[in-house]
């Protein structure tokens, strides 16, 4: 049945791909039976992508086949021109038709992939927008959207099923609901995450998810105290004594300020801190060292309205910027201490180079120098906190930044499945008893 199919397809694409030909040679209603055929084949083709479920991966394929069929449309219509005898005028016309006919085919299924495909990348985009639009040059170019289409479908299938041996399991369903605190430069908006999938991967597993509200650029001491009423009102509202924390960056040190300078420790259980500069970042240092104060305060004022105008009250850029050098995060940790009832746990990512993040080049490069090994803006060693389990990275070259690690892209890399990492991390804590 599937060689039937595949026949009938192709079929009807030499068909089209030699409509002036077929208009030569058949009668009106040999031509009509075809077009019927034509449309027949599209409702139904349009029906079984609707019908089907993970619509979106279903379209990717549907674009990797229309390559396929229109390569192999070409070979075919060579042979067919070679071997059946035309008029002059009308084989003309008939190779124009063909050779327009199947380019737009073809960029057609490129176009489906281009425009559903969740592991292309803006700079991978944009070189595949200078290249697919020149013939011949163009097939390496349809090749590598098809194999990023085949590679994002059997993503996708594993995923399915490892959702459904997870079913009813409720593999994230902590003791305490889980508050998540974002990082420097961020606010929790309603419709862009700064977690991408992950809040939502977590809720289908049992997880009750709640965010920290916290000013983007205010001081730590100051996102101290919103978030001691944020857990004060999820405490309230979900009838439980105390939350688990997951605080990425920044966030990880307003939890640390808030578990003990505003004496939350009695409700907070658990803390897990990804990539959070625990011991400053020495790029910092040197960026403060060499830019006169007259200018960073000017800058920072006008930092401080562009944030003020998205929603921070207190935006403090020139001060927190501060907070994140070594000689203001030793002070804070001979300050701030850990409170002996909290679980504190932290993670960690690698970049394996320069490139591999471009917005990151420049801090990579100076911490590589001066530190080692980093996610672009932190050092592993500074990332350490409580008990340190793993620093996240792969094999490939690309590795795990800074903004990875929060499903900044909304994507998955080779060797890293970052929502997964999250379902990990969490299923740990429930069966840690938190």
């Amino acid at each position: 049945m599937r060689y039937i199919k595949l026949l009938f397809q192709m079929t009807l694409l030499l068909i089209c791909a030699h409509l002036p030909w077929i208009i030569a040679q058949c009668t009106f209603w040999q031509i009509a039976g075809m077009l019927i055929l034509l449309l027949i084949n599209i409702v139904w083709g349009i029906l079984s992508v609707i019908k089907k479920k993970h619509k979106r991966i279903q379209i990717l394929m549907k674009g990797r086949k229309m390559i396929a069929y229109g390569l192999w449309g070409y070979l075919l219509s060579i042979i067919i021109i070679w071997k059946v005898p035309m008029n002059i005028a009308w084989y003309i016309a008939d190779i124009i038709w063909m050779l327009c006919f199947l380019y737009l085919y073809i960029l057609c299924g490129a176009g489906l992939i281009f425009i559903f495909s969740k592991r292309l990348r803006i700079i991978k985009r944009g070189l595949i927008c200078l290249v697919l639009f020149i013939p011949i040059v163009h097939i390496p170019v349809l090749c590598y959207l098809r194999y990023k289409a085949k590679e994002e479908w059997d993503h996708e299938l594993y995923m399915v099923d490892i959702r459904a041996l997870r079913a009813n399991k409720q593999i994230c369903a902590t003791r305490y609901p889980i508050l998540m605190l974002h990082g420097v430069g961020f606010r929790d908006f309603k419709y862009v995450n700064y977690w991408g999938r992950i809040p939502k991967v977590l809720s289908e597993n049992g997880a009750i998810i709640y965010y920290g509200n916290q000013e983007a650029f205010a001081t730590v001491e100051h996102n101290g105290k919103q978030i001691q009423h944020r857990i004060l009102e999820i405490c309230e509202q979900q009838h439980c004594d105390k939350v688990n924390i997951i605080a990425h960056s920044k966030g990880g040190l307003d939890a640390r300020y808030v578990i003990h300078a505003c004496g939350m420790g009695e409700h907070v259980a658990s803390l897990t801190t990804i990539s959070t500069p625990h011991r400053g970042c020495r790029f910092v240092d040197v960026l403060i060292k060499i830019v006169p104060d007259g200018i960073y305060r000017r800058l920072s004022s006008i930092f401080d309205g562009f944030f003020h105008r998205i929603g921070d009250e207190y935006p403090d850029f020139y001060t927190v910027t501060h907070q994140f050098s070594t000689t203001w995060a030793k002070q804070f940790n001979t300050d701030i201490k850990d409170d002996p009832n909290v679980y504190y746990q932290s993670y960690m990512s690698f970049m394996h180079g320069a490139f591999s993040h471009i917005l990151l080049t420049i801090p990579y490069l100076f911490i590589k120098l001066v530190d080692g090994k980093s996610d672009g803006l932190v050092s592993e060693e500074s990332a350490k906190w409580g008990n340190f389990r793993k620093t996240f990275e792969n094999e490939h070259y690309r590795g795990i930044s800074h903004g990875d690690i929060i499903d900044l892209t909304r994507e998955d890399y080779k060797g890293f499945q970052v929502c997964e990492t999250y379902v990990d991390i969490v299923k740990e804590l429930k069966d840690k008893g938190y």
